[in-house]
């Protein structure tokens, strides 16, 4: 038989259950907190990058100090270029030379003397003497023999006229005729490089300006 003091435990015990039983179940209906989602930012868009123009690549010959091929910032004019080159010789004719015109990519400038142009007729002021992709403009001198389209034909060319190519002076010039004479005509322009004293730099200064024709 349970005594007092036996029962006054159990209803304690009892009691205690209870109270730990709803507390359960009133953690267990309480409503979880929602996860936090942390967004980075969208990607700022960027824009393409600009390209840069490179340099204007022209070759001025005839009557100036230093003829070759020669780098100018894009944009330059004639008058750049005439300054690149040491400036004009005693005989040039300037008279025919547009000082203002804008320099393209490729561009040959022919400066003539006044006894050229004196051949050629009258100089025509407003327009410069100035070859670019095979067109004449103005009153550049008809090339010679081995001149195709404005280009220096190297199966065809005298000394005198290699001697015109950047780079190729005289002696260079005489070793292309010996070449040729010897190995017979150039098939391809850069075959010009098997010629002593023609490396990769200097065929890269003449290949705009030199043909092995048709």
């Amino acid at each position: 038989m349970f005594n007092k003091n036996n029962l006054l435990s159990y209803l304690i015990v009892l009691f205690v259950g209870v109270i730990l039983g709803a507390g359960g179940v009133a953690l267990a209906g309480r409503v979880q907190p929602a996860p936090i989602l942390i967004q980075p930012p969208a990607p700022t868009a960027v824009p393409d990058p600009t390209a840069t123009p490179g340099p204007l690549r022209v070759f001025v010959s005839g009557a100036v100090t230093v003829p070759a091929v020669y780098e100018l910032a894009p944009g330059s004019i004639m008058q750049q270029a005439i300054e690149q080159a040491g400036g004009f010789t005693e005989e040039a004719d300037t008279a025919v030379v547009n000082l203002a015109l804008p320099l393209q990519d490729g561009m040959q400038i022919y400066v003539p003397t006044v006894a050229e142009t004196a051949v050629q007729g009258p100089p025509v002021v407003a327009n410069p003497v100035v070859r670019s992709e095979g067109i004449d403009i103005g009153n550049a001198p008809a090339e010679e023999g081995g001149s195709t389209g404005g280009l220096v034909n190297i199966n065809s060319a005298d000394v005198a006229e290699l001697d015109t190519l950047p780079g190729i002076g005289p002696s260079t010039a005489e070793k292309i005729v010996e070449y040729r004479e010897t190995n017979g005509p150039f098939a391809t322009i850069d075959e010009i490089m098997s010629v002593s004293g023609i490396g990769p730099a200097k065929f890269e200064q003449i290949q705009a300006f030199i043909t092995v024709g048709e």
